[in-house]
Formats: structure tokens, sequence, C-alpha cells
């Protein structure tokens, strides 16, 4: 391994420097260069590289992106506050705040952990757009930083090649994407692809080993042909062509069916023209040339991507019969194509945050940022993730203006996306000229027209699973969050009280007053009717809501105080000596005539091992070993060991629940079962929960174990049951 010189490697960032950025300011740059070097001194990379060679990296490729100065100090810094004892006021004072920021921006992007994967990557994405909103540099300073993670990744353990490939691909790629940054998005695509499935990574780039000499020589033949004929017309042009990057042909694979054999398109053209007349004239040429395939021509130059990208781009089949695409495009556009938003500062020096421009140009971070504050982690990831990364359709107003929507939009996206007020008050849909149904999948150049009532009743709740974009999702949320309070309560509360059901939380449990208190602060609402009214309206679902709040009981649970403990302790000592009385037929060890109750969230029985919880002031709750609420919170101090006792004259009431097909006769069928068994049943609730099934719980009073399992053996024999259970699993 050769041995690490800060000189030689100042003097290679300092020839991308030369190469992308004419005018920066090599003295300065290299203050902060050596600050890096000393600061990361004695620190090294799982390479065996000093960890320094890390933010040299980041910054080549920020200097790659022609960034400014500051971006490239920052990316050379961008780790001491996290890694090392530097402060935010030291690099201020040395650098100055623009730089200090930058960095601090790019730390807090990973400073905070969160309880979910949901909660994890909501949190990433909604503090990449406040950061891009605040200082689009901060941004693509993560993006240099994870791009050369990736190339190092191979030193990494298995798991954390396939978790940083998965967020790369689920993250990183599509933001550089939505930021234009298309050159580093496709390294990032390709190299999270090589640890996300080898076997396919290996597969293209066997067959793209065996056909280079072919596909080369095709290149070479058309950039003459195309150069050849553009010099006779007198157009002057760059031509060159490029192979597909990996993934995008991984993608075609999987998306069209296809082996990698079966895909001709390989090659890719660009030519790139002075002026944007000769965009056009070069498209008739290259028309004339080769035989286009139909609808494969798009114009993004009269309707430019989300992400400011303009070309013409057209496939056409050339006398080999081989099909392959022309982009074209003049130089402006292709700086940006290439760069991205870091096209903002190429070839331009003493660049700042915020230039003229800027406030619409990133408009959409905010707008983003803003239509998305009601949503909870997993509606906020899914919404991010159509508006920002999915390919996008461009349908017309019938006055002609342009609307971009996420693929797959319907009538009820673009009325959203032309007002709240218009999207409320829609009745129908007329799509070039034809009534449509809602759901209609808009299609590029559709000309849309949205049929409106001042009488309409507002949006349905079927909307939420119809609507393609977050924007539109969002504000059908806000409509119902402000019209509908008292119904959304109603509608939450069931979701809630089911979903509670299904994990073995009572409502008991929820309004607790000792644990009230708790639940409400942590849930940031005054009182439990704003979070079902929040399930309801669609800002929050049930099993979050229900996770959230079992947490924060487990969490009160175990913060008992010391003194309570201590005092059930103090008895158990003093009786330890004396013979246990059973209480209930259940023996609590170390304790005679306590308090004991039957938890109802996993009824137990005798026969079921069995489980104690010291509670506040209400003796011992018994529970099943199997019981979630024992195994959520197996480690807290406030269990103790109990035991049935030998000869038991009581009966115990147990819950068992039925999942079966919806049918006529299937309660009578298994009240049936039930009478022939002698039974008795203290209570049967059945209830049709939609999709062709219904529940039913019983509660049972019976002796042991034994005869519940008697009697759940003979109920899996009606006709549709599905599955029974006893609840609290």
């Amino acid at each position: 391994m050769t041995e690490f010189s800060p000189d030689n490697a100042f003097e290679a960032l300092s020839r991308v420097l030369k190469e992308n950025s004419p005018n920066a300011d090599l003295d300065r740059i290299r203050g902060a260069f050596d600050f890096a070097v000393k600061a990361h001194d004695g620190q090294m990379r799982r390479d065996g590289t000093p960890y320094v060679t890390h933010t040299i990296a980041a910054a080549t490729i920020a200097a790659e992106m022609g960034l400014d100065d500051e971006s490239v100090m920052a990316a050379l810094l961008h780790d001491t506050l996290e890694d090392t004892d530097t402060t935010h006021d030291q690099l201020e004072a040395e650098f100055g705040a623009d730089v200090a920021d930058i960095v601090e921006g790019v730390t807090k992007l990973t400073r905070v952990q969160y309880s979910t994967m949901e909660e994890a990557q909501m949190e990433n994405l909604r503090k990449m757009l406040m950061a891009m909103a605040k200082d689009i540099r901060v941004i693509l300073i993560k993006l240099a930083d994870r791009l050369h993670n990736m190339r190092t990744m191979s030193f990494q353990s298995p798991e954390k090649q396939l978790a940083k490939s998965r967020e790369t691909m689920e993250i990183y790629a599509p933001i550089a994407h939505r930021l234009g940054v298309e050159k580093m998005k496709d390294e990032l695509e390709d190299l999270a692809l090589l640890y996300l499935d080898p076997v396919g990574y290996q597969e293209i780039t066997n067959i793209l080993d065996k056909r280079r000499d072919t596909l080369e020589k095709f290149q070479k033949s058309m950039e003459e042909r195309i150069s050849q004929r553009m010099e006779k017309e007198g157009i002057a042009c760059t031509v060159y062509g490029r192979l597909k990057h990996i993934y995008s042909i991984y993608r075609k694979m999987y998306t069209q069916h296809l082996g990698v054999e079966e895909i001709f398109d390989l090659c890719a053209f660009r030519v790139i023209v002075n002026d944007l007349a000769d965009c056009y004239n070069v498209l008739g040429i290259i028309h004339e040339m080769f035989r286009p395939v139909p609808g494969r021509f798009k114009d993004y130059i009269s309707t430019p991507k989300p992400n400011n990208y303009q070309s013409l781009h057209t496939t056409v089949i050339g006398t080999e019969g081989i099909p392959f695409e022309v982009q074209i495009r003049t130089w402006q556009m292709h700086v940006t194509a290439e760069y991205g938003v870091a096209a903002h500062w190429k070839y331009k020096s003493g660049g700042i945050g915020s230039k003229d421009g800027d406030e619409e140009k990133f408009a959409w971070i905010r707008r983003l940022l803003e239509s998305q504050q009601d949503a909870d982690a997993q509606d906020f990831y899914h919404d991010l993730k159509v508006d920002l990364f999915d390919d996008e359709v461009f349908v017309f107003t019938p006055n002609g203006d342009v609307k971009s929507l996420p693929a797959g939009a319907t009538p009820i996206d673009f009325a959203y996306a032309i007002h709240s007020a218009v999207g409320n008050s829609m009745t129908g849909a007329k799509v070039n000229g034809r009534i449509v149904p809602i759901a209609y999948p808009l299609q590029n150049g559709d000309i849309v027209s949205i049929i409106t009532s001042h009488s309409a009743a507002g949006p349905s709740r079927d909307w939420l699973n119809i609507a393609r974009s977050g924007e539109a999702r969002s504000k059908i949320r806000q409509w119902f969050k402000k019209e509908r309070r008292e119904e959304n309560i109603v509608q939450g509360r069931d979701m809630f009280e089911s979903e509670a059901r299904r994990v073995g939380l009572s409502m008991a449990d929820v309004t607790d007053p000792e644990i009230l208190p708790h639940i409400l602060k942590r849930m940031a609402v005054t009182d439990l009717d704003d979070v079902f009214a929040s399930i309801g309206y669609g800002g929050m679902t049930a099993s979050h809501a229900v996770g959230r709040i079992h947490d924060e009981i487990v969490r009160n649970r175990t913060a008992v105080r010391k003194t309570e403990i201590d005092k059930m302790q103090e008895r158990a000592d003093r009786r330890q000596q004396k013979e246990l009385k059973a209480v209930q037929g259940v023996l609590v060890e170390g304790l005679d005539n306590c308090l004991i109750k039957f938890s109802r969230c996993c009824t137990p029985v005798p026969g079921d091992p069995i489980i104690g919880f010291i509670t506040r002031g209400l003796g011992v709750s018994i529970h099943r070993k199997d019981c979630v609420n024992y195994r959520r919170d197996a480690d807290s101090g406030r269990w103790i060991n109990v035991s049935w006792a030998d000869h038991i004259t009581d009966s115990y009431a147990a819950d068992i629940y039925i999942t079966a097909d919806e049918r006529g006769g299937l309660v009578m069928d298994i009240a049936t079962v039930l009478n022939y068994l002698n039974a008795k049943v203290r209570s049967l609730n059945a209830r049709d929960v939609g999709k062709g099934v219904s529940t039913v719980v019983i509660t049972l009073e019976i002796q042991d174990a034994r005869e519940l399992q008697n009697i759940i053996n003979r109920l899996q024999g009606v006709r549709g049951v599905r599955d029974i259970n006893r609840g609290g699993m």
C-alpha cells in the first residue's frame, strides 16, 4: 500500500480544481485541507488508509462537479464535527460561517437514530429536504460522501453492504436524479446493484465484455456518420456515444422480462449543438438518416423535467437493424444535464449559497415539506418517493398550461395540482374531450378538464387510495381533518381498538389515569380524541399509534419507584419461611394472601405456564408466559415467579378469537358445537369485517387448559373457520 503523502494528495486535488474551477482560491482550500489532516490524525479507515483520505475523496468529487470554494472546503471538513473534537465556533473562526454551517448541516443528516425503519427513512428524507431548502450544497456534499463510501464498500461487512446499498438505491440515487446530477446517480445505482444483486450485475458485465468490440465498432461508426452528415449540413456540433449504465440495463431486463442478450439499444448518442434552433434541425436530419421508432420521441426542451433537464430524445433503427437512442441538446442544456443543480456553480467563481433565481428554482422543496406536515412516517416516505423519484407524466389544462405529475397520476392528482378548491369540489373529469373515471391513468399529452360543483360533498376517503401524488393525498387528508372531525374520531377509534386488540393491548391500559398523561405527552395531543381523529383522516396509521402508545406504557411500567419494589420485597422476605396459601388457585413466590387478578390480555388458565406482574396498588397480575406484554417487557424488575396450586376447584375466564369466512349460519354452527361440549359461555360477539371475513370473540368459563384446547380443536372443524387463537400472543 502506498504511504499517504499530504502534499501529493493536495496536488492531485489541485489539478481537479484547476480543471473545473480555474478561479478557485487554492490557499484557502489548502488551509481547510491541512486542518482536516490534523483533526483526523491517527484515525484509520477499514481499508487501512488514513481516515482523511475519505474527506479528500469527497472534496475531489465536489471539485469535479465544479462546486465553489466553500463547498470543497466543507467537504474536506465534513466529518470533523462528528468524529473529532472540533467545534462549530472553531470552523467559523477559521473558515467563515458558510463553511461551518454546511459542515454542521452534513453532520446533522446522520446524527439521529430512530426506533423504526419507517421513522428513520422519513426523518432522513425530511432532514435532507430541509437541508436542501436552506443550502443545496449540504446535500451535494452528502452525495459526494456517499459516493466515495460506496466506492470503498468492499471493506465493510456483508450486512452493512446490503443496508447501505438499499439506502443508496432508495434515497441517495433518487435524490441525485431529482437534483439532475445524472453522472453521480448512474454510478450510485451501479455500485448499489453490485451488492444488492451481485449475480445479476456480473451477468450484465460479462455480456457487455463479450460484446464490447462489436459495440465499440458500432459506436465509432455511428459517431462518424452523424458527424459527417452534420458537417455537410453546416451544423457545428459534438457527437459522442456511450453505453447504457449497468443498472439501466438491469431495470429494463426486469421491467420488460428480457435477457441481456435480448436488449439491443445498449448504445446511446449525444449530439451537442450551439443554439436551440439547431436542436430541431438535427432532429429532422437524424429522422431522415434513420428510421424513427414510433412513440419513442420525447421533447424535454419545450417541457423540461422537474429537475430542469432539457433534451430531445428519439430512438431510431440503424442500417444494421440495431435500435439506438439519440439525445440532442445545447451546451448549456448539457451542463445542466450532467451536473444538475451543481451547474449552478459550474464555470463560475466566488459562488455563494444563495443566488438570484434560487428561491423559485428550489421552491418545489419547500412545497413538498409543507404538503407532508400531516403525514405519518409510512405515508411521508411513500409520498416523497412518488413525488421525488418516480417518472413523470406531462398533461395539459384546456388553456394549454403544462402540469407535471407522477407516472400513473389520475384526474384527482391533476385537480389538486391546480388548487385545493378544485379537487375538493370535483365531481368528474374529461380527458381529450371524453368523460373518464376519476381513477383513469393520465398519459403524456392528455388535455384534462375537471368538472366541479359548488354543492359537491367533498372528497371521498377512497380517493386516498386512488391519488398518486403526495400533494393530492395531503390535501385530501387536510380536508377530512378540518371538515369531518367527529366522523374521524368515530372511525379512528374503531380502527385503533381493532389494532389494539390484535396486539393484546387493552383500552383500560391506555386510559389508566397514571399512564394517560404520559401517553398524551408522547403523542403531542391534548386528549385521545386527537389521536383517533388523526387516524380517521389518514394522518396516522392505527398500527403506528398503537405501537407508540404501547412503547410508552412499557416505558412507564419499567420506571416504577424503587421504594414500591423494596416494600414488596420486604414483605416477601418476612414471609418466605411461611407456608404459602393459594389465592384463586395461584401461588406467588415469597408472598402470602396477596391480591390476585388475571390479565385480560392473555386470560391464563390452569395448565398454562404463567408469570406474575407487580402492579401499582392492585397486587399481582397473572399473565401467560407467551403473552406479548411479558415478551416485550421481560427485563422489567416487576415480574415475579408464580405457579398453579396442586388442587384447583375454581373456574376461569378464557377468551378465544375466531377468524372465519363470512357466511350465513356461522354463529349457529359455533353455538351448536359449544352446546354439544357443555361449554359455559359468558359472552359471544360476532361481526363482519369486510372482504368476506367474519370475526367471533367468545369468553368461556373453564377448568383448565386441557378443556380449553379440546373446545378449540372441535371449533376448528366448523366449516369456514380459518384461524383460532387465544389473544395475547
